[in-house]
């Protein structure tokens, strides 16, 4: 806990909802400070900050979620590693950048059950591959006999799984179709070539109805589609590239949905545009990640405009 410069204490509590309010409440009870005047900065981990983000929502304090790697950074002159001095260097993180603090709202209930549910449903997939390939791969290398037994064990928890992934998807629908709002924002996503159900629904969640970004260009940046330059001076040149922070699981969707828009349909803008770059020589994979931050920008376009997609669209506010 830090007050201007100076840290003032170390607090060590278990990471339980009640336990974490006990013991803010108890903070704030030994001194003159007022809650609005308490922030807290802690580190993001995933499902594993949520009983403190229920406790400052319950004690009314505010919360800023920070990425370990800006925090890494900010402290990477310094050495060593426990859970004091990881404090330490998250409240001088706090303290020094408070001014860009982004204050931590909990999603609506049926965004954080998307969430849930989306999360859920790519680890019954990823069993189900890793059982399927498993069959694919073992197939020459058994005895008959023995990969027929296997495969009648492995087979089964491959319909038991495709049995639970179907039983998300209809969750997941359930709550959309619940939330006007959601079902006429996927409706809207559908519209655009390529885009599925599962991308529609993906993308609605990992921005909470499109309300976590200001414009499309932050939604691509935060996917990992919008590639940054690497030069230095005159001796140091690079190709520009995307990074490698992103959100790798909505990027693998919208790399499924861009090679269906751009190599499996014959016609259509994507599908043109795919086949002049590569016609002009331009690697097939960096085409395609133009592809997916086109269709990013798209399904952010039609979302905000609340029109569906149109093929032959024309602006007629851009001058010819």
């Amino acid at each position: 806990m830090i007050d201007g410069k100076e840290v003032v204490d170390y607090h060590k509590t278990t990471n339980e909802m009640d336990a974490i309010v006990k013991k803010m409440a108890e903070i704030l009870s030994n001194g003159d400070r007022d809650i609005m005047d308490v922030l807290v900065c802690a580190e993001y981990t995933g499902r594993y900050i949520y009983p403190l983000v229920l406790a400052c929502y319950k004690c009314g304090v505010d919360l800023w979620l920070e990425s370990g790697y800006n925090i890494k950074c900010e402290a990477r002159k310094e050495r060593g590693k426990d859970d004091r001095t990881d404090a330490r260097r998250i409240a001088e993180y706090g303290r020094k950048n408070q001014d860009d603090a982004r204050i931590y709202h909990l999603p609506a209930k049926s965004i954080a059950t998307l969430r849930d549910l989306i999360s859920e449903r790519a680890l019954y997939c990823s069993q189900r591959a890793a059982h399927k390939g498993q069959l694919r791969d073992e197939r020459q290398y058994m005895d008959p006999k023995a990969y027929t037994a296997r495969a009648i064990r492995q087979l089964s928890l491959v319909k038991e799984l495709d049995r639970l992934v179907e039983e998300v998807d209809k969750n997941m629908a359930e709550i959309i179709a619940s939330d006007p709002e959601l079902q006429r924002q996927k409706e809207l996503l559908l519209t655009i070539p390529g885009v599925g159900i599962i991308c529609a629904t993906a993308l609605i969640a990992v921005t909470a109805g499109f309300s976590l970004f200001d414009n499309g260009r932050e939604l691509c940046c935060f996917a990992g589609l919008a590639p940054f330059a690497y030069t230095s001076g005159t001796s140091i040149r690079s190709a520009k590239r995307v990074s490698g922070r992103a959100d790798h699981e909505l990027k693998a969707l919208l790399h499924m949905c861009a090679l269906v828009a751009a190599t499996r349909r014959k016609t259509g803008h994507f599908a043109e545009y795919y086949k002049r770059k590569i016609a002009e020589g331009k690697n097939k994979m960096s085409v395609l990640n133009a592809v997916r931050a086109k269709l990013m920008l798209t399904a952010f376009a039609v979302v905000r405009n609340n029109r569906p997609y149109e093929e032959n669209f024309k602006n007629n506010f851009v001058k010819s």
